[in-house]
């Protein structure tokens, strides 16, 4: 029943690019197509595509274990980002809010039943030929989840909380009330998490999760903590919260932090018993507390979406770009030096801020080179791929193509193509 429903919310979803719901409400004709939109949407495709398999081999580029930002680090928060400026287009005119609102909760239903298809556990991966998944220990949070609450509370603030009653545009004035939404949730985020006491907790660790032990064998361990505001990750807020409301079995298995030293991690994947106690332990850097501040990235984004939307001139759009990203990126890094880490998992205020200003940068950039001086020969492969982002990304996140090559071997299953290629580069 979850594969046939799953096949078609795919079906449904597949023709359209990622986020991208540029089609207005109840109107006649279209909007004219922003290039630039599309280009950014491919260029986020690529680096999650360059980041997901060159990763292993150039791990620099990959995701950082723990605090610090690298290249993979900044995918997420551009596809929150683009989402933003997407929205502003579909819902400059909303006639019946009603409506509206009813179509954009059910876009964010479907983006996340299919984020739950896709990496909820559903799909084994490049080394087994076989899927399915235990719904007890099913995952239910993950990039699309997280892309879905970022959307709904943007689409909510531009359908019911916009009144722009003048012809200029301004970030505050004119749309104080996401300012306030974006405010509140970030103040809910910190007060969550430096606030709250974690104490100390346990986990057991079994075969299911683990080769590490012996069939039917299992080792229950205790992380000590018994503190609050700490950002590490045995004891910080994020994780408590996950495990209080979603239960530890729905948790990410192969959390990014087994990269750190104090984890010793081995090159086929597996974490030795003499490793700290918490790095044994899952954690979803898609969780419940991170999804408040990715919601702040879409709002962001669907500001600079307003200007998109409402400003005709290319120098009133870059001059508030440009200004706009400069003050989120010296706010980020001023955060950042005074102990706010920039970290992923947690999705701190600063890397919210950093990713977001980056993310403004980045589409200005590729405005003002495609929809400028419109150099889209330049860009056309991108925008090939912006305009099929979602089918890319289902393709790249459930390994679907590759488990399709996989499936052709020679007398055996483990002689194909992609075993070759895995055991010869990547494990090396």
């Amino acid at each position: 029943m979850l594969f046939r429903s799953s096949l078609k919310i795919m079906a449904d979803l597949l023709h359209k690019p990622l986020l991208d719901i540029e089609e207005q409400p109840h109107t006649s004709k279209k909007p004219p197509r922003a290039a630039s939109l599309d280009v950014f949407r491919g260029l986020c495709v690529f680096l999650m595509m360059l980041v997901d398999y060159g990763g292993a081999m150039i791990p620099i580029i990959a995701h950082s274990p723990w605090n610090g930002l690298h290249l993979a680090d900044s995918v997420m928060p551009f596809f929150l980002f683009i989402a933003g400026v997407s929205l502003a287009l579909v819902y400059k005119k909303v006639p019946n809010r009603i409506e509206a609102t009813w179509k954009a909760v059910l876009k964010a239903i479907k983006l996340f039943l299919l984020g739950v298809v896709i990496q909820g556990g559903y799909f084994h991966g490049i080394n087994s030929l076989t899927y399915g998944v235990d719904m007890k220990r099913i995952r239910w949070l993950g990039i699309l989840q997280k892309i879905s609450v970022g959307y709904i509370v943007a689409a909510l603030c531009e359908i019911w909380l916009s009144c722009r009653t003048r012809r200029e545009v301004s970030f505050l004035k004119s749309y104080y009330w996401h300012w306030c939404v974006a405010f509140s949730l970030s103040a809910i985020y910190l007060g969550l998490l430096y606030g709250l006491y974690v104490p100390d907790w346990q986990f057991e660790m079994s075969n299911a999760t683990s080769s590490v032990f012996p069939t039917n064998h299992s080792y229950v361990y205790m992380v000590k903590c018994s503190l609050r505001g700490d950002l590490g990750p045995a004891c910080n807020s994020a994780g408590m919260i996950d495990r209080y409301i979603l239960g530890i079995d729905h948790l990410y298995k192969k959390p990014v932090y087994r990269n750190l030293k104090e984890c010793n991690m081995s090159i086929d994947g597996q974490v030795p018993d003499n490793s700290a106690s918490w790095c044994h332990a899952p954690f979803d850097p898609e969780g419940v507390l991170s999804s408040l501040t990715a919601a702040v990235t879409c709002i962001i984004g669907l500001q600079y979406g307003h200007l998109l939307a409402h400003l005709q001139d290319h120098k009133g759009r870059m001059e508030n770009w440009t200004l706009f990203s400069f003050s989120l990126l010296v706010a980020g890094l001023l955060l950042a030096v005074i102990g706010d880490p920039v970290n992923k998992s947690l999705y701190t205020f600063s890397y919210m801020l950093i990713t977001s200003a980056s993310a403004g940068i980045t589409y200005s950039a590729l405005y003002l080179l495609v929809d400028v001086y419109d150099y889209r020969c330049l860009t056309f492969v991108l925008e090939w791929m912006g305009k099929h982002s979602l089918s890319i990304f289902v393709l790249v996140s459930s390994n679907l193509a590759v488990i399709t090559i996989q499936g052709f071997c020679w007398a055996a299953p483990e002689n194909n193509m992609i075993h070759w290629i895995v055991s010869r580069f990547v494990r090396r």
